[in-house]
Formats: C-alpha cells, sequence, structure tokens
C-alpha cells in the first residue's frame, strides 16, 4: 500500500489501512451510533470487512480512497476520511465525480476531528483532482456531518432519494 499518500494536520495523521485496524475499525462500524445517519443500522463484521476492502481498493484500481484517521499524540483510531466512487443510483448524482465521505467512532465525536480531517482531504482532492469537483451525499438529519460539509466548502444542490431514503447532494 505504498502508493496511499500519508497526511498530517495539527492534531491527526491520516494514513492507509491496514488489517491491524480491523477490530477497531468493525467495532466503529458496529456502533448505532455511528450508523445512525450512514448504513441505518450497525453493520456486521462481514460488512464491515467488505467495506474495508473496498476503500483499499480504490487506491489499487482508482488512485484514490479512504484514509484511517488516527490520532498523531497517541495512534489512537478515530476514524475514516476519503474519496469514494461508489456509483450510486441517485438522480442527479454525476457519475465520477469522486465522493468524499467521513465517518468518526462516537467517542471522537464533537471535537472538531472531522472538520480537520476533511480540510486534510479537500486539500489532497484539489492537488488529485485538479479543477474537476467533488461532492458528498448527507442524509438530511445529520446536521453535523451538514456544518462539516460546508465549513469545507460544500455547497447543497439538491434533495434527492437513495435507497429510498431522502439526501442531501452537496457538491464542491
Amino acid at each position: 500500500m505504498g502508493q496511499v499518500p500519508v497526511l498530517e494536520t495539527e492534531r491527526l495523521r491520516l494514513r492507509c489501512h491496514q488489517l491491524d485496524d480491523f477490530a477497531v475499525y468493525a467495532a466503529m462500524w458496529a456502533d448505532p451510533i455511528v450508523t445512525f445517519h450512514t448504513s441505518g443500522r450497525p453493520l456486521t463484521e462481514e460488512e464491515a470487512w467488505t467495506r474495508l476492502l473496498r476503500y483499499v481498493g480504490h487506491w489499487a484500481l482508482l488512485g484514490f480512497g479512504y484514509w484511517v484517521v488516527e490520532d498523531k499524540a497517541t495512534g489512537n483510531f478515530i476514524g475514516e476520511v476519503g474519496f469514494a466512487e461508489n456509483k450510486r443510483n441517485i438522480a442527479g448524482w454525476v457519475h465520477e465525480t469522486p465522493e468524499i465521505g467521513w465517518i468518526l467512532a462516537s467517542q471522537s465525536h464533537g471535537k472538531g476531528y472531522a472538520t480537520e480531517a476533511v480540510r486534510a482531504a479537500v486539500a489532497w482532492g484539489e492537488e488529485r483532482f485538479g479543477a474537476g469537483k467533488t461532492g458528498c451525499i448527507i442524509h438530511p438529519d445529520n446536521r453535523a456531518s451538514i456544518r462539516v460539509a460546508e465549513k469545507c466548502g460544500y455547497r447543497k444542490f439538491q434533495d434527492a432519494r437513495y435507497k429510498e431514503h431522502p439526501v442531501l447532494l452537496f457538491m464542491r
């Protein structure tokens, strides 16, 4: 996984996923607080494993993907942030637009980590994708993620539905 760049902010390190991350990764995705606005339910270990492999595969095939977000001072797992091409079937969404996403372990909520990590990813994305746009998809009730998106320059452009659920489409 040498092609995954390491990004650093004042408090955070964004790095590639490793097998040793899986236990805390699966625990994060099994937490109903974390998954409330994403999958809508905790993920099984099998589902978390598939998600992890998808993110690693993005780097191998597309040259972008998700990073693990860790605390620089302690090395503790905080969550993940990155870009994906999910081939979502959403009216109004432009395929081939890199989709940024972020998710943090519940003990890391409310500390400004998401905004700090997303800003680092966006800066990397501007270099990687050039003048191209990036977008994100957020559940309308997820006020914390909407605030992070707006602080990082994303603006809502459309209400939509994804898998029978309402979502907001943002573009930067």
